[in-house]
């Protein structure tokens, strides 16, 4: 038996995107979505906004929701909020319903504009030129007869983006006609933040808001043990508490120390403590490089210099404290808080309480600064 046959496939996913085996810390959020599957459009979760920072599973939970929408019947279409979105939310849907789909309508997309009259045009020998809204009812009424609802995913928000208002206006038209379709979108906190106050974008002032926060310690253990044993190993009780301080709730890091610590233990049945203290030590060097650098580089001077004093505390951080110690305003304090809050990077405990939202974030910042 070669080595290569001896070493089971490794069943956790640090892959952004990748759903993993077991989503934890995410059932309210996922219970409330199916329900509104088939709730005819009177649930507020049909428009729902996913927000956390990096690292907090958006992107496995938009794709873990499209996936169970189409096996309740419904089409969808996955997308990155970048240019050449709504065309390909478009072709996207169209390939998800293509099963449904009169094969005899030979036509194909050819092109978008996207200011000032944004279109999306399709090809044919009698068609003339219809915009992105038209081609869409076009859609739905081609799916009347077959109960099949349209679901369309958008990671990564930007309000900066011309396409995301035009996708937004016309999803509001569609809901207001009594459309069979959802929309769900994530993104970080500070630019949800600014696409909620766009005057084009106020309809999203209703949309349900899931944030996603830690995932509770009783889960972390749960959902590591378990992905473990799917894995055919089992893990033991110290190795797996140190796991879980170390993940310390963060979606990503649990599958990172996961990866790593279920390599390290090679062909052997059983993570150990040592597999899983160098795993520990890899993931976190792997998460300062793919989730804190970038965190790092969206900070200014001032934000820097308000979480340096902040890190002199422990755990938590009292505002009067923080005040007192930066030599500012109330004010002060005000503007960056909230700037940091939408941010993701910290999080207000209770009125006046402070504490970093990114675990091992504090260390990091101290060992860079």
């Amino acid at each position: 038996m070669t080595f290569e046959e001896t070493v089971r496939a490794n069943p956790f996913t640090p892959v952004f995107g990748k759903v993993p085996p077991f989503m934890a810390g995410r059932e309210q959020v996922i219970h409330d979505i199916t329900a509104a599957l088939v709730s005819n459009g009177n649930s507020p979760d049909i428009c729902s906004l996913f927000v956390g920072a990096r690292g907090t599973g958006k992107t496995s939970l938009l794709t873990y929701l499209a996936n169970e929408a189409e096996q309740q019947g419904w089409i969808s279409a996955r997308v990155t909020a970048a240019p050449g979105m709504l065309e390909d939310i478009v072709q996207r849907l169209h390939e998800s319903a293509a099963h449904l789909l009169d094969s005899q309508a030979a036509r194909h997309l050819s092109g978008i504009e996207i200011a000032p009259l944004g279109g999306v045009y399709w090809e044919t020998a009698r068609e003339a030129p219809a915009n992105c809204r038209t081609c869409m009812n076009e859609l739905f009424s081609t799916l009347e007869n077959t109960e099949t609802g349209i679901i369309i995913c958008v990671d990564e928000v930007d309000p900066e983006f011309e396409e995301m208002v035009q996708l937004i206006t016309t999803y509001q038209h569609f809901v207001e006609e009594g459309k069979r379709t959802m929309l769900l979108m994530a993104g970080l906190p500070h630019r949800v933040s600014r696409l909620l106050s766009g005057r084009a974008t106020s309809f999203l002032r209703r949309a349900a808001r899931h944030n996603l926060g830690p995932i509770p310690r009783y889960e972390v253990e749960e959902t590591f043990r378990l992905t473990v044993e799917s894995g055919g190993k089992h893990i033991d009780d110290g190795a797996l508490q140190e796991a879980v301080n170390a993940i310390d709730g963060f979606p990503f890091m649990l599958q990172l120390v996961g990866y790593r610590a279920w390599n390290a233990t090679g062909t052997d049945d059983v993570i150990g403590i040592e597999s899983m203290r160098r795993g520990i030590r890899l993931a976190q060097e792997e998460l300062e490089h793919r989730v804190f650098d970038a965190t790092m580089a969206e900070l200014s001077k001032g934000d820097i210099a308000f979480l340096q004093a902040m890190a002199a505390d422990g755990v938590i951080t009292d505002r009067s404290v923080l005040a007192e110690r930066l030599g500012r305003s109330s004010s002060y304090i005000s503007t960056y808080k909230k700037r940091l809050l939408e941010a993701g990077v910290i999080e207000e405990t209770r009125p006046g309480i402070f504490a970093f939202a990114l675990p091992g974030f504090r260390d990091y910042l101290q060992n860079r600064l």
